[in-house]
C-alpha cells in the first residue's frame, strides 16, 4: 500500500506509538510520519505508507496550525502542566496587555528550545540531560509565527491559535509569553489542527482505522501522494515522456515551458498519476528537467497498463 493517512493522534501516545500500532494493524513495516507530536498533544498526524515515506522530509514547513491552552502564574521545568512547578506568581494581566503581548510574537524570531526536547547536543538528547537534573546552554533557533491569535482569555486561562514554521515549540511560545507578561505561563493542552494540507476533519481515529483493517478496506482511505504537493507547479508528461523520465533521461526544460534554474515541479503522467518531484538545472548551456525524488517507477508504470 502506498499513500497518506491523516490520523488523529490521541493524548498519551507518542508519534512513534501511533506508528507502531499502525504497523501491527496494517501489517506493513514501511511507515513514516510528518511532524512529531509530544504525548500530551492531540491532533493531525500525517502517516505515510510505502513509497509515500519519501515525502516525509519534503513537505513545506509553513502549513502547521495549533490550538494551545495556557495558564498564567506558573513556571515549570517542562514549560507545560506536566512538569514540576518551579515558580508561582500573582497574576494581574488586562485583556489589552495580553493582546499586545500576543501580537508581539508574530513574525520571525529566535527561540531557545526547551531542555525537555529531543534535540541533540554533543550526541545527547536534551531531555535525557534534563531528567538527570543537568541544564545546558542551548542555541537560539530562528522560527516564524505566521499567525498568532488570542482566541479566549479569562484573566488566568487562555487559548491561542498559532500557525508556525517547522521546529517551533508551542509550549515555549506559552512560556515566553508568560515571561513577557512577568507572571510566567505553562501550556495546559495542545492540538495540532492542520498539517501537510490536512485538517482535523480529514483525520481517522485509531478505532476507525482498525475497523478498516478488519474489513480489508484500509487502502480505500489512503490519500494519494500527489495531493500534498499541490503547491508545486505541475508538469504533465505524455506516456512516452513519462517512461523516458522514469528511466533516468533528463528532459528538455524549454520544451516544457520551464525557465527557472533550481525550480521544483511536480511531475504527473497524462492520466493523472503523480510520478515524481523534478528540478530544473543548467547543463552544457541548456536547461534540463531531472528527477529529484521518484514516487512511481518504470516498473510501476508497466504494471499499471490501464493508467
Amino acid at each position: 500500500m502506498d499513500g497518506i493517512l491523516p490520523v488523529f493522534k490521541p493524548q498519551g501516545f507518542t508519534s512513534f506509538d501511533v506508528i507502531a500500532k499502525l504497523r501491527g494493524m496494517a501489517h506493513q513495516r514501511r511507515l513514516g510520519h510528518a511532524g512529531t507530536l509530544d504525548p500530551m498533544a492531540t491532533g493531525v498526524l500525517p502517516v505515510f505508507f510505502g513509497s509515500a515515506t519519501k515525502a516525509c522530509d519534503l513537505l513545506p514547513d509553513s502549513d502547521k496550525e495549533y490550538v494551545a491552552d495556557f495558564t498564567l502564574g506558573q513556571v515549570t521545568d517542562t514549560q507545560d502542566s506536566t512538569g514540576e512547578v518551579l515558580q508561582t506568581f500573582p497574576v494581574a494581566v488586562s485583556d489589552a496587555q495580553i493582546r499586545d503581548a500576543v501580537a508581539s510574537f508574530r513574525g520571525k524570531q529566535q527561540q531557545i528550545p526547551p531542555m525537555y526536547s529531543a534535540i541533540k547536543v554533543g550526541g545527547q538528547k536534551l531531555y535525557d540531560l534534563a531528567r538527570r537534573g543537568v541544564e545546558i546552554e542551548r542555541r537560539p533557533r530562528e522560527i516564524t509565527l505566521y499567525e498568532i491569535e488570542l482566541l479566549s482569555f479569562d484573566g488566568i486561562h487562555g487559548r491561542l491559535r498559532i500557525s508556525c514554521s517547522k521546529g517551533t515549540y508551542i509550549r515555549t511560545v506559552c512560556h515566553d509569553l508568560g515571561q513577557k507578561l512577568g507572571c510566567g505561563a505553562v501550556m495546559t493542552a495542545l492540538c495540532r489542527t492542520k498539517a501537510a494540507g490536512f485538517s482535523l476533519d480529514d483525520c481517522l481515529t485509531l478505532d476507525e482505522i482498525q475497523q478498516h483493517c478488519d474489513r480489508g478496506t484500509l487502502s480505500s482511505v489512503l490519500r494519494p501522494i500527489g495531493g500534498v504537493f499541490s503547491f508545486l507547479p505541475r508538469v504533465v508528461l505524455t506516456d512516452a515522456l513519462s517512461r523516458r523520465f522514469l528511466n533516468g533521461v533528463k528532459l528538455d526544460a524549454a520544451r516544457l515551458s520551464l525557465k527557472t534554474v533550481e525550480e521544483e515541479v511536480g511531475i504527473w503522467h497524462e492520466n493523472r498519476q503523480f510520478l515524481a518531484i523534478g528540478t530544473v538545472a543548467e547543463e552544457s548551456g541548456r536547461l534540463v528537467l531531472r528527477s529529484k525524488t521518484q514516487f512511481f517507477t518504470l516498473e510501476d508504470l508497466n504494471a499499471h497498463g490501464d493508467l
